[in-house]
């Protein structure tokens, strides 16, 4: 018997081949997501998780960094820690935060087309309003509407219909 024949097929490993272009396009995939945790709000990158301490300093000096090759060079030396470490929770916790935002953007458009209805139709969308937001103070809805109305019609500021906008958001809890 010889050494092929008692190489069993349980124990052989797949191998996989990956290609230089898929291997850059990992890479510069990295480089972006660590791109665009540079740019995130301090509070927004408190929510990362980043283990690596080495890649936290990194990402911290870039914030500081304002000349654009420096930045460019300490965005490649970024990309290449994270490609050391595991970045899968770090593209979780970037991705939940996009998702937030467009969520926010979405209520935020719905508002503004409640506010848009109630200046167009006047009282009569009011109580569609009262059925959507029951804490919703009918009185106080009816005088910035009526308020609304008479600036577009007297082409003033829309003072009215960004105080409509507040209380509607307010109203929604955003």
């Amino acid at each position: 018997m010889n050494d092929q024949d008692n190489f069993d097929d349980n124990d052989e490993e797949e191998i996989i081949y990956v290609s230089r272009s898929e291997m850059k396009r990992d890479m510069l995939e990295l480089q972006a997501l660590g791109e665009a945790i540079v740019k995130l709000s301090k509070g927004q990158l408190d929510t990362i998780p980043i283990e690596d301490e080495t890649l936290a300093e990194a990402i911290h000096t870039a914030r500081r960094i304002k000349h654009r090759e420096g930045l460019r060079r300490q965005m490649q030396y970024i990309g290449k820690l994270m490609r050391k470490v595991d970045t899968e929770a770090m593209a979780t916790a970037y991705q939940k935060l996009q998702d937030g935002r467009k969520e926010e953007a979405r209520e935020f458009h719905e508002l503004e087309k409640w506010r848009d209805h109630l200046i167009a139709s006047g009282h009569k969308s009011i109580e569609e309003v009262m059925e959507r937001f029951p804490d919703a103070d009918r009185q106080h809805l009816r005088q910035i509407v009526m308020q609304a109305n008479k600036e577009l019609k007297n082409k003033k500021p829309p003072a009215a219909s960004r105080k409509l906008f507040r209380y509607l958001r307010e109203l929604s809890g955003l």
